[in-house]
């Protein structure tokens, strides 16, 4: 078996909106392509080659935490999300892909330590820049 996993998108002229839950039957997930950088757009049409992540909404249970990450080389961190909260970084221009060397710029998703009726539920607002 594996966990059950849901990804939507929709945009409201400004954001992409990135809704992701997870039940778990304790298979977890580890670097999960969860948003594709290049089938976004940026305000003005153009395909994204990069993200800001503004804002996080997060639920968290059954599980030690859940890692976001930039696809790169090294994967470089977007956040750890354990328990359930709100990240607002708009406020500082969002939590902004540092371009590293490799990989594609995409945002991955790993469950750390999931267990069978864990899982997440997260909304993710995304900037497109090109």
């Amino acid at each position: 078996m594996a966990d059950a996993v849901d990804v939507k998108v929709t945009h409201n002229g400004r954001y992409f909106i990135v809704a992701l839950q997870n039940r778990s039957d304790a298979t977890g997930e580890t670097n999960v392509t969860k948003v594709d950088i290049s089938t976004l757009l940026d305000r003005a049409g153009r395909t994204a080659l990069y993200c800001a992540v503004d804002r996080i909404e997060y639920s968290v249970f059954g599980m030690s935490h859940v890692r976001l990450d930039w696809d790169h080389t090294t994967p470089d961190e977007i956040a750890t999300l354990f328990g359930q909260g709100v990240i607002d970084a708009s406020g500082e221009g969002g939590r902004v892909d540092p371009r590293s060397a490799g990989g594609t710029g995409d945002i991955l998703l790993s469950t750390i330590a999931a267990v069978a009726g864990g899982g997440y539920d997260m909304t993710l607002y995304i900037r497109p820049k090109a």
